[in-house]
Formats: C-alpha cells, sequence, structure tokens
C-alpha cells in the first residue's frame, strides 16, 4: 500500500473510531437525581419557557444561545474539492466546529443545507436562526455566497460572516499592514496586484480598500487574465475591481507592482516576475496546498521580499484560525447583531498589534526559535499563541460597541480579559505545542522494543509527522513482518539487531566503554560484552556514544528493570542527585504536571525539594512558569506527623534557597487546585490568587495513583513518565503504554535532545 493510500487510510479511520465523528453534545447541568431531571425538562423548564416568551432576549440568559454558532454550508465549494454536495461537506464543518471550541470554546452546530437555490438556502437559515447566537457561512460557491450572504446580514439580528471571504481577508490584512511598515510603504501608494477573483479575493481587496488601498493602484486578475474595464458581462463584484490599465496578463501587471495577494492556483509567478516588482516587495501566495510559487524559490529569488504564504512550514502562514474563533467570541459576549466592517477592522488591528508585542516563552518553544521578534519573518502572530483569545476578542467587542451593534456592553475589561483566558480550551494546547516543536529540529529517537506492534506504529507516525527520525531495534525479520502488515516503507528507517552478527562490531565497542566505566564496580569484560546483546544497554550506548540522539523503552518490561541500565549506562546530569519522573496531565483546566510518578518511593524532605525544583526546570521546558503545590494531608503544619512534616521541611528548604520559585504548602489537594478556597482559608500563601499547575506528591504511592486515576476517569491524555535529572534524553514508557502516549513522548525525547544540545553549545 502507498504512503498515499495509508494516509487516507488513517483519515477514516480517525472520523470513524472510536465513534462516529469530531464533536457531540455535553450536557452542562446536572442529571443525577428525579429532581435535576425535573428541573432540565417537565414541569421546571416551563419557567424560563415563560420568561422568554415575555423577552426574547432572555434566551441569552436560560439557553446555549449565547454561546451557540450554525456552522452553515450547502457543499459547494468544500476546500479544494469543490461542489461534493451537502453530505459530503459535513466532516468539514463538523472540523470547523472542533475549532471554534478548541480555540474560543464557542459550541457548535453544523448544519448542512441540500440546496443550490439561494432562496430557499436564505429562508432556510433564517428559519432555523432563532436557535443561535452567531451564523458562519462556509464552503459556498461564488457569486451566490455574496447574495447569501449580504442578504442574511440585512435580514438577521445576529452575526453572519462567511468565514471563506472575510476570514482570509482579516488575517491577510493585519500581515500587509505590518509588512507595509516594515517596508516603509504607504497603503495609499503601494500598487497591488490580486491574482484570483472569487469570494476570498474578493474580500480581500474591498478590506484593503477600507484601509486606504486605492482603486486606480489595484490590478485584479481571474483565470481570463486582467479584469479591465472594457471587459464585457463583468459580475458586480469583478466590476469593482476592473483597471483602466491597458494590459492583459500577470507578467504585466507584475512589473512594479509593491504588493502581490494569490488566492489562485500554484506556480504562476516566476522568478523573472518576482525580479520585475518594486523594492522590498511583499508577496502573500496563498494558494494551497502549493503556492504561487515556491517560498525558497522566492527568497532565493529576492532579498528584500517579504512573504507570507498559507502554509505551516514557512514563516508568516495565513490561516483563518487566527481569526474566525475570536471575532465570533468577541460578537458573542456583546450579543451583537452583526459583524460589521468595524469590528473586521478592529481584528485586523488587533492581530497586527499582537505581532509587534514580545513574544511570550510558550510561543517560542513551540516554534523552536530562540526569539520571535516582529520583521519579515514574523508578521502575523502565530496560531498557538495563547495571547489570541485575550486580544482579538475585546478588540471585536469594543468595536461592536462603539459602532452600536452590541445589545449589552461590558464594563470591566479586565476580569472579560480574565474570563477569556479561563474559557479557553487548554485540554491538548501542550500536545500541539509539544508535537511542533519537536518538528522544528526532528532527532534521532531509539525505539527499542521496535519488534512490538504498538511501538511500530508510534514509530511510524513519529517518522510520517516529522516529530523525529526513528531507529528500530529488535529482531529484524519480526520487524519488518510487522512493518509490511501496517505499510510502514523502510525508506531512511534503519533497523538494527543488537545480537545480530552484523552488531558485533558495535556490540565489542559499546561494551569496551561500558567496561571502562564499570570495571572497578566488578562489571567484567564479559559481562560487559554479554549486556551488550541486551537492548536496553545497546540502545543506552547508541544514545552514550553519539550514534542516536534520544531513547524510548519500557512498553512491554516492568519499570525497574529499564530503569537500572539507563541509571548505569546514561547516569544522572552534572549537579543532578536524584533522578525523578514527572507525568502531565491534559485537564480541562489546563496542563498538570504531577511528579513523583515513577522513580522515589519515599523521598526524605530535601530530596523531595530537588524533585521540585526539577520538576520546576521541566515545566519551563514547556514554556509555561511553574506554580508549584507540595502536596499533603495536611494544610500549613496542621499535622506534626513525620509525614507531614517532611513536607514542610521541603517548602522550607526551597523557601530559603530558591525564593523566586512560585511554591508552597504543606496543602491538601483541593486546597492547592481551587483558588477561591485557598484565598478565603490561607491569603498568606505564596500561591494564594494564582492558578497552581504543578503537584509535589510526597511519596510514589500517592503519585503514581492519582495520575493513574485521574487518567482513567476523566479519559484524560497524559504525558509522561518524563525522566527529569538525566546525563542523556532517555524517557521510559509505561508497561503497555498506547500508541499516542508514545508518539507524545517520542516528541518529549526529541525537545529534550534539542535542549542538552543547546545547554552543550553554551
Amino acid at each position: 500500500m502507498s504512503n498515499t493510500s495509508r494516509k487516507r487510510r488513517e483519515a477514516l479511520v480517525y472520523h470513524a473510531k472510536p465513534k462516529p465523528g469530531k464533536i457531540e453534545v455535553v450536557p452542562t447541568k446536572k442529571y443525577a437525581t428525579q429532581r435535576d431531571l425535573s428541573l432540565a425538562y417537565s414541569p421546571g423548564v416551563a419557567e424560563p419557557c415563560l420568561e422568554i416568551e415575555k423577552d426574547k432576549e432572555n434566551a441569552y440568559k436560560y439557553t446555549t444561545k449565547g454561546n451557540l454558532v450554525a456552522v452553515i454550508s450547502n457543499g459547494t465549494a468544500v476546500l479544494g474539492l469543490g461542489d461534493i454536495g451537502p453530505e459530503a461537506s459535513k466532516p468539514v464543518m463538523e472540523g470547523k466546529g472542533l475549532l471554534f471550541k478548541i480555540f474560543a470554546d464557542i459550541d457548535v452546530f453544523d448544519i448542512e443545507v441540500d440546496t443550490k437555490d439561494v432562496d430557499k438556502f436564505i429562508e432556510t437559515v433564517k428559519n432555523i436562526a432563532p436557535t443561535f447566537g452567531g451564523i458562519n457561512l462556509e464552503d459556498i460557491k461564488a457569486p451566490e455566497a455574496f447574495e447569501i450572504e449580504r442578504r442574511l446580514k440585512a435580514e438577521l439580528d445576529i452575526p453572519v460572516m462567511h468565514d471563506d471571504q472575510h476570514g482570509t481577508a482579516i488575517i491577510s490584512a493585519a500581515a500587509l499592514l505590518n509588512a507595509l511598515e516594515l517596508a516603509k510603504k504607504k497603503i495609499e501608494k503601494v500598487k497591488i496586484v490580486i491574482s484570483g477573483a472569487g469570494a476570498a479575493a474578493v474580500s480581500c481587496t474591498k478590506l484593503y480598500k477600507a484601509f486606504g488601498a486605492k482603486a486606480e493602484n489595484i490590478v485584479m486578475l481571474d483565470s481570463k487574465g486582467v479584469i479591465r474595464k472594457d471587459r464585457p458581462n463583468l459580475s458586480e463584484e469583478k466590476a469593482e475591481f476592473a483597471t483602466a490599465r491597458k494590459i492583459d496578463t500577470l507578467d504585466e501587471a507584475m512589473k512594479n507592482a509593491d504588493v502581490f495577494v494569490g488566492l489562485s492556483i500554484a506556480d504562476i509567478v516566476s522568478p523573472e516576475m518576482l525580479k520585475s516588482m518594486a523594492k522590498r516587495p511583499i508577496v502573500f501566495a496563498m494558494a494551497n496546498p502549493n503556492p504561487e510559487i515556491d517560498y525558497q524559490l522566492a527568497m532565493d529569488t529576492r532579498k528584500d521580499i517579504i512573504m507570507a504564504t498559507g502554509r505551516s512550514d514557512h514563516p508568516n502562514q495565513v490561516n483563518n484560525v487566527l481569526g474566525f474563533p475570536f471575532i465570533f467570541r468577541g460578537a458573542l459576549d456583546v450579543r451583537a447583531t452583526k459583524i460589521n466592517e468595524e469590528m473586521k477592522k478592529a481584528a485586523v488591528k488587533a492581530l497586527a498589534e499582537l505581532a509587534k508585542e514580545a513574544v511570550p516563552e510558550q510561543v517560542n518553544i513551540a516554534y523552536g526559535e530562540t526569539r520571535l521578534n516582529f520583521g519579515p519573518d514574523y508578521i502575523i502572530p502565530k496560531p498557538f499563541d495563547p495571547r489570541l483569545i485575550a486580544k482579538v476578542p475585546p478588540a471585536v467587542a469594543k468595536a461592536a460597541m462603539d459602532s452600536g451593534v452590541a445589545r449589552q456592553g461590558i464594563q470591566d475589561w479586565d476580569k472579560y480579559e480574565e474570563e477569556l483566558l479561563e474559557r479557553m480550551g487548554n485540554e491538548n494546547k501542550i500536545t500541539r505545542l509539544l508535537i511542533n516543536r519537536a518538528k522544528t529540529n526532528p532527532k534521532r529517537i531509539v525505539f527499542a522494543e521496535a519488534d512490538h506492534l504498538d511501538v511500530l506504529k508510534a514509530a511510524q507516525i513519529v517518522r510520517d509527522e516529522g516529530v523525529g527520525i526513528p531507529i528500530l531495534l529488535g529482531r529484524r525479520e519480526v520487524i519488518k513482518e510487522l512493518m509490511a502488515e501496517i505499510d510502514f516503507e523502510e525508506d531512511n528507517v534503519s533497523i538494527i539487531d543488537p545480537k545480530s552478527d552484523e552488531e558485533e562490531e558495535h556490540r565489542k565497542n559499546y561494551a569496551y566503554k561500558y567496561w571502562e566505566t564499570r570495571h572497578r564496580s566488578g562489571v567484567t569484560k564479559y559481562d560487559a560484552e554479554k549486556l551488550m546483546r541486551e537492548r536496553n544497554y545497546f540502545a543506552a550506548m547508541m544514545v552514550n556514544e553519539g550514534d542516536a540522539d534520544a531513547l524510548l523503552s519500557g512498553y512491554s518490561r516492568a519499570y525497574p528493570t529499564v530503569v537500572k541500565p539507563m541509571l548505569e549506562l546514561i547516569g544522572m546530569a552534572k549537579g543532578v542527585s536524584r533522578v525523578a519522573a514527572t507525568n502531565v496531565m491534559n485537564t480541562s483546566r489546563g496542563p498538570i504536571f504531577i511528579s513523583d510518578t515513577s522513580i522515589n518511593i519515599d523521598p526524605p524532605a530535601k530530596d523531595l525539594a530537588k524533585i521540585a525544583q526539577m520538576t520546576a526546570r521541566t515545566v519551563q521546558l514547556f514554556g509555561m512558569e511553574p506554580v508549584i503545590a507540595m502536596i499533603s494531608y495536611a494544610n500549613f503544619g496542621s499535622s506534626k506527623d513525620p509525614r507531614a512534616k517532611k513536607v514542610k521541611d521541603a517548602v522550607s528548604y526551597l523557601h530559603r534557597f530558591h525564593p523566586e520559585l512560585n511554591v508552597d504548602g504543606e496543602l491538601q489537594v483541593d486546597f492547592a487546585l481551587n483558588r477561591e478556597m485557598l484565598q478565603s482559608k490561607f491569603p498568606f500563601s505564596k500561591l494564594a490568587g494564582k492558578k497552581v499547575n504543578t503537584l509535589i506528591y510526597p511519596d510514589l504511592d500517592s503519585a503514581n495513583s492519582t495520575y493513574k486515576l485521574i487518567k482513567e476517569l476523566n479519559n484524560v491524555d497524559s504525558i509522561g513518565p518524563i525522566m527529569m535529572g538525566m546525563k542523556k534524553p532517555v524517557h521510559i514508557l509505561q508497561l503497555g503504554a498506547s500508541v499516542e502516549e508514545m508518539v507524545n513522548m517520542a516528541a518529549v525525547a526529541v525537545v529534550d535532545a534539542q535542549e542538552k544540545e543547546k545547554r552543550a553549545k553554551k
């Protein structure tokens, strides 16, 4: 099976299993008792019904209307697939709903309408509009899309936006404003070429005009060439941008142009066209998946270029997810009657301004940058920037209020910003950041148990997604047989059998190096050579000797048996007296780090403090500021038992020698996680008013049990155990880890290797 066929199968399985689709409805109220049900439905439900009958605005108070958006399509212009019909468009609309939820905590019903008739489509949407707080039109072909949006905006009293038009326009306008600033050019004077005349291209050009671009300086092209005033039968949209210039081709239009905006097809811009543009040209080649001119070719052709594309593997990705979730968030929060030009322009300005602010370390880490700074390679924020939710919705909400389309106001903007940050979908954000960071500089990872099917599946994903470069250890014939079973192609993948004759030279070399370090600990050469036939010893020596960058093992063997060779062969990092492990739990309140989950059974106070320090550094590795609670069954001296005193002594040590850490205790876990309780009962605590993201447990029993309890009861993703304090990037999986867990741990191993490499160069 080809790689394309396998990807197709993976996509189909993703959408079909474990249950079909990507979104579901989840109750938000209690429903355990008969009393709960009588309030949820009959007879209690009559009361809010009567209140809404008195005043329709009460629907926002008593129902989900205020946080519910309809994603509506007839499937006539789906992605790059074209007119595939309403049923076939449903996976895309569900995907849009997922993005609304994870980026802005907006609930979505996707609605696929089976009609191409404009009047019937509009009538359908108008009839269902009372259910929703906003309407996101999606994948409707032009020119019908223009009329549908125009009429619905005029006839409905809730926000309506066709994202295909305005999303790209808003993001690219923000990028354009910043690019012009860097190029020291004025939007009123620049010559702009627009390749494409569809819904997105028309909306982009209108928005550029709203910011000052002059009609006489704009040339738009469609599939027939330059749109000129003397061309017959122009649509209303195209006629607005028809030029009086006597030119016919893109080649002619590009001469001395300052800006090129591509929303058309791949590879239509040649290096010669690029060279003919004005000094410091701005090129937005946004055709997907392949732009109008290859990014590297463009950069090699013009050193003074500022370029953006629609791709995530190049700087300056024009990605609609920077816009629509946050625009609707702001509109919903003031119950706006529409999304008007003022609100769109406010979103543009907020995005443009955000790109000029200092970038949080979390974003730098996610994109593998030392420091992202406003400049030619950073003219718009990154999609993973956590500040988007706090910057764009307030700007949109304020513009709605100022322009008179808001039905309720926001008085306390600081409180609103806090609420926005709290409602962010944090569950899997840290995983996305981690994977993205790993992909910026993939490393060689030894999978020490590659003759197990799930381990191979994980290695396959790691290779295919560009997270790392797998080295497969195990019985060669078994690995090859399993690879064939899952269509894992052998291209550029190393398969090593530590027991084979081919590896004899490596075994002897590794054995000698090992013996040199351990001969005074009772290890003979014979012992060393025998041990090198064991995969974990062999793998550890590969990392030690630079034949691999990182190591993953433990899927099929008990944790202690895998830890032993790692400690013997690789050992602890300089200055570390105790290794430990932490797990990251991707909870609905955000990532929570739990330590020590795998190594130290009952560490004394000083070691507990050291574990807290190492965990703090790991939290920082993920781009977060550690806020650490030292967990006990007691609160601040309420028990004199030695087990509670141990935690208290560890806190005292940290406060004395590491006052810079946000750490306190001893604390019961509910007080640690409940800010209001902690502030009320213990206002003197260093953690009062802060959101704790790190829990240090007093012993292995409690830490290991807690993380596994959270994982199983709440179906929470866990990343870990992450080994802390090792000299080299070595990470030991939990017995029977899932494929997803192994992929995440591979990303951890790569990021660990990246960080150790950086430190070694300092």
